[in-house]
């Protein structure tokens, strides 16, 4: 493993941990009933979108480096799974703010569409591996 896949997969697993905490201050929070019912669904949507997405990605990291794409595909399916995951999982917690739905409605299909870019990619050059 080496280049950018190295660089993201400890990107992915430094990241782990802040889920993890996101998932102690959640409980924290559906304790202390400080949100209302929407705002509590976007929270547990966007905590449980980043979690699952992370994984993700390390099992994608984890095939793409076994496609012979070249580096500068690398590169970009690297960046397009962290912007992905970052949209996808962010767009839920937009909505947590007054006035943001919209925006975070757009942010997390932004997120999918990056996302299944780079799933899509890695596919790709899973079907043409040398």
């Amino acid at each position: 493993m080496e280049g950018p896949i190295r660089l993201f997969t400890v990107i992915a697993l430094v990241s782990l941990p802040t889920v993890m905490y996101g998932g102690y201050a959640l409980m924290g929070v559906l304790r202390d009933r400080k949100l209302t019912e929407h705002q509590r669904g976007m929270f547990r949507a966007g905590h449980a979108h980043a979690g699952v997405l992370l994984v993700l990605a390390l099992v994608a990291l984890q095939i793409l480096g076994q496609t012979g794409l070249p580096d500068a595909a690398l590169w970009i399916v690297c960046f397009l799974l962290l912007f992905g995951v970052l949209a996808q999982s962010g767009g839920f917690f937009l909505h947590l703010a007054p006035g943001k739905g919209k925006l975070g409605g757009r942010v997390t299909g932004a997120g999918a569409v990056l996302l299944g870019a780079a799933i899509l990619t890695t596919a790709y050059g899973v079907a043409f591996a040398r």
